[in-house]
């Protein structure tokens, strides 16, 4: 795929790239110019450590939408077919 950047620096990330990559409007990205080449990734999500009864738990510092099941399944099915 292709695309172009417009004359205020805005580029548009194909459909289909935006939703294999999860990335939804408003999802913060990480961008890079590394060895001549662009990148672009989701910014990882920030977290603290938590002790939940002896048990470290990864818990958000900012607000993050809660998972729908369709979500977890169009993941679910998406790993299994690209696992065969």
């Amino acid at each position: 795929m292709s695309t172009a950047i417009d004359a205020a620096g805005r580029l548009v990330i194909p459909k289909a790239v935006r939703e294999a990559a999860g990335i939804q409007p408003g999802t913060p990205l990480d961008i890079r110019f590394r060895d001549g080449r662009i990148e672009i990734a989701p910014a990882p999500l920030e977290v603290s450590i938590d002790d939940h009864h002896g048990v470290a738990v990864a818990s958000p510092r900012q607000p993050v939408p809660v998972l729908s099941a369709d979500v977890v399944r169009s993941v679910r099915d998406n790993l299994r077919d690209e696992r065969g």
